[in-house]
């Protein structure tokens, strides 16, 4: 069994032998067989096997569902006073609803896994294709993949169409960069481009176990040929091709598949989607809990007293209620116990079992607003906001933790050359008629061949030190360029063809590499040509690239370029003042800047070099490690020529979301696998980090690589500590939205040094690193975390959504990069990117663009979020005025367990009688005009922290409801005192009393709640008259018919009779009056005191002016309004 362990952990795991093409290897070594998982990719939650009785476990989880099956059975199994419909019929239609609704939604997952699963894809077997679906790769299988194509599963390149065996490959799905890579075939195996030749091949994988690392890997291959001694050769990432990055610009090329299905990289970065709860649902529990010892509290008082009242003789057993000879012979406990099971049935409409299901129907129907929305949908990709998850609407308004990617998601990712300074002058972009240059500060123009000649060498040095591929522009599909231009440039770093296009604007142009030698046309429209003789490859550590290269005339030549931190060390030290002061105003302009270097080595130096690289490359152990010190020792004593400023551009509107988000009282953290100095630059773009902000660094070049690394970092943690204590003040509690710092403060941190934070060795020192590191995040204004691998992200997510008072935490990013901590947050949402929809698929919401965040928190998070809290409470206080009365009426009938309302009504109250109007209050209310909900964030604070769904508004509700339910039961019982009602003279029976009480308390909650509307709409009309026409209609409609089903007609002409008479006509406007009065004193007290402080916000109004258009197709914006 292999273990998995977290990206940037250097712990070692086992091996894996793959024997490519499953053929039959050396006898003379020894081989066995190892069992791999099979190549298919599950995403989905159940199967048609475990939908029923898994989805049936997870429902009854909750306590609603689970009281309410107890319920159930008790009333099956019991006499009980009323019907187990009154119960089961509720309870069958919420688990029956929840249980369409989430198996629709895996319905729609096992649908995408069937689309990868079941494609087509062609396998070399005794030379000739086979075509197989995807599911059916085993490891060891040649895959061959054209272009345009996803590989299934990740595979080792082993040959393309390409003469140099190289192919180009995008990996937006996996890590958001849309760049391409360049991958390399093994370099034996680079001619064997045709099915017979690759069947042919004889040999032996031997690799790491599957680990989630994206960026690393360490395998070798070893070569069986005839009569020969077998060849081994090293691998590396460049070797491997990951599932879900895509085939770009090269015909065909052949793999062996390593790692498939679950085992594959894109796979191990995902974790289980677990069922979020939202904030609100866990108040509903807690809530819960409070009725529940509500109703054992009656059932226990009411079991108590009848027991009391029965203790006299001439109580125990009336003429008309006598015991029967079983019950008599029941032991008293037994008979005390079935009482109290009797008494809990009675009561148990107390526990709104059909707030759930309309809870599930606010939340479903109420996502369709988010779809509908115009204002979230994008020209550019031709689609709007998703939906995939809307168990989560309301977590929209409680947001306190943003989690960001930068590449893609707060950038375009689309690099443009601004300028660039050579020996201190600076040059901006654009070009002149005499040189190519426009100079703007230092000498007006050059003289003499020297300043020239660095000019020159300057643009050489843009031109020869990159990884950038030429490809002509009828081949090219989906990259930067221009339609004029005969050629594309291709690299997987955007800045690189940012650079060379720069060069070529100054008259450098690359011409690309062919046979090992790179050309470039100069000024002079002449063609040099330089032989490239090794790449240094850019790293996170060294921050840095270079190239070695020898000119026709034999000169060999080290240019090198790197962020100014990498570079200014390694060059004379004199030569870097005049560079640093443009590197600083650039930086401090929000530009990528680079700086660029070279040297003139010797014939010996250059041997030494060489030699001492490839046995570094060779190296099956610490192969890192060794290069590294090559890279180290071969770039020093170089000479600075200038520095770059490169643009990445902003996606729109990125700074004034992140600046309304932060108004707003959420704090903003920037998660990214890019480069330090590129995101450091983007944070000051998009105005997350200020001018003013003192920024705080926890990386690789503050912490440093010895081995005192992790004392360093302890200093370092202490000391920022330390220096944030002494600023903060102490809070009170938990964690809070606003904070007042004396000095604004920002902290950067990479993955390297987060990796030791998380994951300190066996003996270090400190094992509160992470408790330490957790206070200073929480303590600044904002965090940048950079080169992080997908799991680090996660672990960020992790740490700070169980940090104390569990803040409510939202994740959002473009690529599968990002899918850990989009599906760790309490919220994900993904960004519909134009490759790669990873993110948007395994996300609760997906956006078009970044900038829609603002509106789908501010506006459609504010409101859903009012809405269900108004909603639950409002559950529960009509669910009390319910039944105080009932539990009222045992004082006055021996504690008989004698109903006080029909069993119809009992049945139709949550479900028919007063569930539609605060359906429609939960999808239609707005309380405030959506554009002032988006133009000021700082009404999104008023609903934080849960504040409608505290205990002290659900104590409001709670006495509101006891008020009223003893309102309708005295004020009922004191006016019909008088015995003589009806106008023929006759009294009122107790089924005439109850039904009195049942039509003040539907019109009571009904009036309660057209009184809480602020924006009238047509269907809140309809529904709340409706709903109490209907109740009427009804009440008619049982009362007179005889129904041949009943035993008993007890409800026959009851409300008939009943509204024949005057005094009840008074009696239940008088009533209904006396229970609202609190509430319009209120309402009327609240108007005075917002008029006098002049803070009334302009709100929609009814009528004819403003008119909601709910006839509108699923196209239209569901909050458009017609003026």
């Amino acid at each position: 069994m292999w273990s998995v362990w977290c990206a940037g952990e250097e712990k070692r795991v086992g091996t894996r032998t793959v024997v490519v093409g499953h053929r039959t290897v050396s006898e003379t070594d020894a081989y066995v067989a190892q069992k791999f998982c099979d190549n298919r990719i599950v995403s989905s939650k159940y199967t048609i096997w475990n939908f029923l009785p898994k989805n049936l476990f997870e429902q009854f989880r909750r306590i609603a569902n689970f009281y309410f099956l107890i319920i159930f059975l008790v009333q099956v199994i019991v006499d009980t006073p009323t019907s187990p419909i009154t119960s089961g019929l509720p309870l069958f239609f919420v688990i029956t609803v929840t249980a369409i609704k989430q198996g629709y939604e895996d319905w729609l997952r096992h649908r995408a896994d069937n689309e990868v699963n079941k494609s087509t894809v062609f396998i070399v077997e005794n030379a000739k294709q086979v075509q197989k679906e995807s599911e059916k790769i085993k490891v060891g299988d040649i895959v061959e993949v054209k272009a345009d194509e996803t590989f299934p599963c990740d595979l080792i390149f082993l040959a393309s169409s390409s003469v140099d065996g190289t192919c180009y490959v995008t990996t937006a799905s996996l890590d958001g960069e849309s760049n391409f890579k360049t991958h390399y075939a093994v370099r034996d195996t680079t001619v064997l481009c045709t099915d017979e030749a690759i069947d042919a091949l004889t040999a032996t994988i031997e690799c790491e176990q599957p680990q989630p690392d994206l960026y690393k890997f360490v395998g070798r291959i070893i070569i069986y040929r005839s009569n020969q001694e077998p060849i081994a050769r090293s691998l590396g990432p460049e070797n491997l091709l990951l599932k879900g990055a895509t085939l770009k610009n090269t015909k065909k090329i052949y793999g062996v598949a390593v790692y498939t299905g679950m085992e594959t990289k894109m796979a191990l970065n995902y974790q289980g989607k677990s069922q979020k709860r939202s904030a609100v649902e866990k108040s509903i529990n807690a809530f819960l809990i409070v009725y529940l010892c509500i109703l054992l509290s009656k059932a226990t008082v009411c079991t108590t007293l009848k027991y009391v009242w029965q203790s006299n003789p001439f109580n125990d057993e009336p003429w008309y209620n006598e015991k029967t000879k079983k019950e008599r012979e029941t032991f008293k406990v037994l008979r005390m116990f079935t009482d109290f099971l009797s008494f809990m049935v009675l009561f148990n409409f107390i526990i709104p079992v059909s707030m759930y299901v309309t809870v599930e129907m606010q939340k479903f129907l109420g996502s369709f607003f988010i779809s509908w929305d115009k204002e979230m949908y994008d020209e550019e990709i031709k689609e709007g906001a998703l939906v995939n998850t809307s168990d989560l609407n309301e977590e929209l308004g409680q947001v306190e933790f943003v989690f960001t990617d930068k590449t893609g998601t707060l950038t375009e990712n689309s690099m443009e050359f601004i300028e660039c300074c050579i020996d201190g002058h600076k040059y901006k972009d654009c070009i002149s008629e005499v040189d190519g240059f426009s100079q703007t500060d230092g000498p007006l123009k050059y003289y003499g061949k020297a300043e020239k000649s660095r000019e020159e060498l300057f643009l050489r040095a843009l031109c020869l030190c990159h990884t950038v591929q030429i490809k002509e522009a009828d081949q090219v599909d989906g990259l930067i360029g221009h339609p004029e231009c005969k050629h594309t440039y291709i690299s997987s770093s955007p800045d690189e063809i940012a650079l060379v296009k720069g060069a070529e604007k100054y008259g450098f142009t690359f011409l690309g590499l062919e046979n090992d030698f790179m050309k470039i046309r100069n000024q002079k429209n002449e063609t040099e040509m330089y032989q490239l003789l090794h790449i240094l490859n850019f790293d996170p550590v060294r921050r840095r690239m270079s190239v070695i290269v020898r000119t026709i005339t034999g000169k060999l030549l080290l240019f090198c370029k790197g962020a100014d931190s990498s570079i200014f060390p390694r060059v004379q030290q004199e030569e870097i003042q005049q560079t640093k002061v443009h590197v600083d105003r650039n930086a401090m302009d929000g530009y990528r800047t680079l700086c660029v270097a070279f040297k003139e080595l010797t014939q010996k130096e250059y041997d030494k070099i060489d030699r001492q690289l490839n046995e570094a490359k060779m190296a099956l152990q610490d192969r890192e490690e060794k290069m590294a010190k090559v890279f180290e020792d071969t770039e020093a004593d170089m000479h600075l020529i200038g520095a770059t400023a490169v643009e990445d551009r902003l996606q729109e509107q990125s700074a004034e979301t992140i600046e309304a988000l932060h108004a707003a009282g959420m704090k903003v953290w920037v998660l990214t696998g890019d480069k330090m100095e590129t995101a450091k630059s983007t944070c000051y773009a998009c105005r997350l980090f200020q001018t003013s902000t003192e920024l705080l660094e926890l990386t690789v070049k503050t912490v440093g690589e010895s081995e005192r690394k992790e004392d360093r970092l302890h200093e370092l943690l202490l000391e920022y500590h330390k220096k944030l204590i002494q600023d903060v003040p102490k809070h009170r509690g938990g964690l809070k939205r606003s904070w007042t710092l004396s000095q604004d403060y920002g902290l950067i941190i990479d993955g390297s040094t987060l990796s030791l934070i998380l994951n300190p060795s066996q003996d270090s020192s400190s094992s509160n690193y992470k408790n330490i590191f957790l206070q200073i995040c929480l303590k600044c204004t904002a965090v940048l975390c950079c080169r992080m691998a997908p799991l680090q992200k996660a672990q960020i997510v992790r740490m700070v959504k169980n940090t104390k008072g569990s803040p409510i935490t939202l994740s959002i990013g473009d690529g599968a990069n990002d899918v850990s901590m989009i599906l760790e947050a309490h919220v994900g949402i993904g960004i519909k990117g134009k490759e790669g929809r990873q993110a948007a698929r395994n996300s609760d919401y997906a956006v078009p663009k970044f900038k829609h965040l603002r509106k789908l928190l501010l506006a459609h998070g504010h409101l859903y979020y009012v809405r269900i809290a108004h909603l639950v409470q409002y559950f529960f206080y009509k669910n009390l005025c319910f039944i105080l009365p009932q539990f009222l009426y045992q004082f006055f009938c021996g504690f008989s367990q004698q109903p006080l309302y029909d069993a119809a009504y009992l049945t139709m109250y949550n479900i028919c009688f007063t569930s539609l109007p605060i359906l429609a209050y939960s999808l239609l209310e707005q309380h405030i005009n959506i554009d002032t909900l988006t133009s000021d964030p700082q009404l999104y604070m008023k609903v934080s922290d849960n504040a409608m769904l505290q205990w002290r508004p659900f104590l409001y509700w709670t006495f509101l409801g006891a008020f009223e339910g003893l309102v309708f039961f005295f004020g009922v019982y004191f006016l019909f005192q008088n015995s003589s009602l009806e106008d023929n003279g006759k009294v009122f029976g107790n089924w005439t009393f109850g039904t009195i009480v049942f039509t003040v308390l539907v019109f009571t909650v009904t009036l309660k709640l057209a009184l809480d509307t602020r924006f009238w709409t047509w269907m809140n009309h309809f529904v709340i008259w409706g709903s109490l026409a209907f109740y009427v209609f009804f009440s008619f409609f049982w009362g007179g018919v005889i129904w041949p089903f009943l035993k008993q007609q007890r409800m026959y002409f009851v409300f008939a009779h009943m509204l024949t008479s005057v005094s009840t006509w008074l009696a239940i406007i008088l009533l209904i009056f006396i229970s609202l009065f609190p509430e319009i004193l209120l309402i009327v007290l609240k108007n005075i005191k917002e008029k006098s402080h002049q803070v009334t916000k302009r709100l929609p109004s009814s009528g004819t002016s403003t008119i909601f258009m709910l006839s509108q197709t699923s196209s239209n914006h569901s909050f458009s309004w017609s003026e």
